[in-house]
């Protein structure tokens, strides 16, 4: 079954995000936008993963949220993956204090490899893909609409990371489908 560890978004953040999502739409490029309900802090993508292996993970997630605290994750800037010249994936990155988000992916990372579930090769950047660019139609456009934009990223749009979800993910022709199969919360004292 194919899996990721994500932070799940609270229903404030996605709207804000189809907002944005909306006025980058107004330039025209050839681009499949995330499903709002879909929108999520990937923390870990697991692939394709055998269903032995999922109380593993689980406790992996355990293991790891207990020392944690719930913790402020504040919306930062809007970019593209690689570069504006090639665009392909359409971002919010984030802030909290003291790089929690990446220690926490770092963790399940190293855990997850005793598990012989590959390592990534690039360093962990936080982010929430909020696009896909499918082609070169109107990506200078999309490159001053980028560049234009002001996203006001301001208190009310931060939300406080409190659970680390195991999601399943069903791919169809309606894009992908997610399910829950595991919420594990950090640490509340």
């Amino acid at each position: 079954m194919r899996t990721f560890i994500a932070i799940e978004l609270p229903g404030n953040i996605k709207t804000s995000l189809k907002n944005i999502q909306d006025k980058l739409r107004q330039c025209g490029a050839d681009v499949k936008w995330v499903e709002p309900r879909n929108i999520h802090l990937t923390l870990k993508f697991l692939g394709e993963i055998e269903e032995n292996k999922l109380e593993k993970i689980n406790q992996i997630i355990q293991e790891t949220a207990k020392n944690k605290p719930k913790y402020l994750i504040t919306l930062s800037g809007l970019g593209v993956f690689p570069d504006l010249k090639r665009p392909r994936i359409i971002w919010i990155g984030i802030k909290d204090q003291n790089n929690t988000t990446k220690h926490i992916a770092e963790e399940v990372e190293e855990r997850l490899e005793k598990l012989n579930i590959p390592k990534e090769e690039r360093n962990f950047l936080g982010h929430i893909t909020i696009g896909r660019v499918k082609s070169g139609l109107n990506k200078d456009k999309l490159a001053e609409k980028l560049g234009t934009l002001n996203i006001d990223l301001a208190k009310d749009m931060g939300f406080i990371a409190d659970k680390i979800t195991l999601f399943k993910s069903t791919l169809g022709p309606k894009g992908p489908a997610y399910e829950a199969l595991k919420e594990v919360t950090l640490n509340t004292t």
